[in-house]
């Protein structure tokens, strides 16, 4: 059988028929064209002819491949950015320590006593004023200047060493209450919860208590209430009743008591077994309010204290409270107004400051206290 002629485009290489005039894939004319016995065979490389699908495909294909060495370049690129870099630690040179010679030992400077004062007798002079002028006990006095511990023996002109006054702590005085804060703590009040029905009128009526003294001490600003609202009701600020006025009790805080005996720098001795202090009344105070009496052993190096309380004008210090000694000894003593506002644990009650301290007076007491004294009521 006679192989059959064939022309080859010379555009895609594709194999036409002999007498073929146009290539039936890329429709390129074949005039002209030399058939495969025309070709002259050679050593030459095979070709590869590819229908123009097949060509599409493989340019898709490569644009592909491509993109994705693209993408993968740049992810390269990005992760070493990324990437921490790691400081080369270098060498560190230690050094060799050094003996430090310990730092001498510092002896503490003893401090000197003060040096004594000096004084001079005058006449009429007494060891209790002069103890008192220079606020330093009479026992002090005594033990320094080596005379009779009745210190009876003092001549004008005679010259004493008079030892400097121990310094003790000065007390911050206690806050009182302006006239307003110390009204408004001391008004009697009830706590009340709205109920249904209830309106700031009808609770003003039932207390008794005008309704702008509830809105004040609740700090309401409109008569609006509610249910389970809690307010304070002022007990003090109801509407006075009818019948006589009532003697009007001066506002706490109370101004400071008058004292009235012993007198200042007053003498007792051994004769005296108890002493009375007197003082003026602040007014009437309330059945919660008392006065507080302060009496402090001055001479007692450990600060002997007598604090109580009453109702009356006048308190008795009984003769326990006298010295343990046979010297005499300086008390001072101060009066002041206080209120109960609570109770303890052990049921003893708590005061609180409601008026200003008294001033300051003091007086002597020779004399041991008997062993088997008791106390004056």
């Amino acid at each position: 059988m006679a192989k059959e002629m064939k022309k080859i485009c010379p555009t895609c290489g594709t194999r036409v028929k002999e007498d073929a005039e146009r290539c039936l894939v890329c429709g390129s004319s074949l005039s002209g064209t030399k058939s495969d016995a025309e070709v002259v065979s050679g050593g030459r490389m095979p070709e590869i002819t590819l229908g123009l699908p097949v060509a599409i495909g493989l340019v898709v294909l490569f644009l592909a491949i491509g993109a994705g060495m693209v993408y993968l370049a740049l992810s390269q690129t990005g992760a070493m950015v990324d990437t921490t870099i790691t400081p080369t630690l270098t060498k560190t040179v230690t050094s060799t320590p050094t003996n430090t010679p310990e730092p001498p030992t510092v002896t503490p400077t003893p401090v000197p006593s003060p040096t004594p004062l000096t004084y001079t007798v005058r006449a009429n002079d007494s060891c209790l004023a002069i103890a008192a002028r220079f606020e330093v006990s009479i026992k002090s006095i005594v033990l320094l200047n080596n005379i009779p511990a009745s210190c009876d023996t003092l001549i004008e002109g005679q010259v004493l060493k008079i030892p400097h006054p121990t310094p003790t702590a000065t007390s911050f005085p206690t806050p009182t209450l302006s006239g307003f804060a110390a009204t408004k703590a001391a008004c009697d009040k009830v706590s009340y919860v709205v109920g249904e029905g209830d309106t700031l009128s009808s609770i003003s009526l039932n207390y008794n208590v005008p309704e702008a003294a509830i809105k004040a001490y609740n700090g309401m600003v409109s008569n609006t209430v509610y249910v389970n609202m809690e307010l304070i009701i002022p007990l003090c600020e109801r509407a006075a009743t009818p019948g006589p006025s009532p003697t009007p009790t001066p506002p706490p805080p109370y101004p400071a008591p008058n004292l009235l005996l012993p007198a200042n720098g007053g003498v007792f001795s051994l004769s005296d077994n108890q002493i009375t202090l007197q003082w003026s009344s602040v007014g009437l105070i309330n059945a919660n309010e008392a006065y507080q009496i302060s009496v402090i052993d001055l001479t007692e190096g450990t600060g002997r204290k007598l604090l109580d309380y009453v109702a009356d004008t006048k308190f008795i210090i009984p003769g326990t409270f006298r010295a343990l000694d046979d010297l005499p000894h300086i008390y001072s003593w101060t009066i002041s107004t206080v209120r109960q506002v609570d109770v303890d644990q052990n049921g003893n009650p708590i005061w609180e400051v409601a008026g200003s301290e008294s001033e300051t007076r003091v007086f002597s007491w020779a004399g041991q206290a008997p062993a088997n004294a008791t106390p004056t009521p």
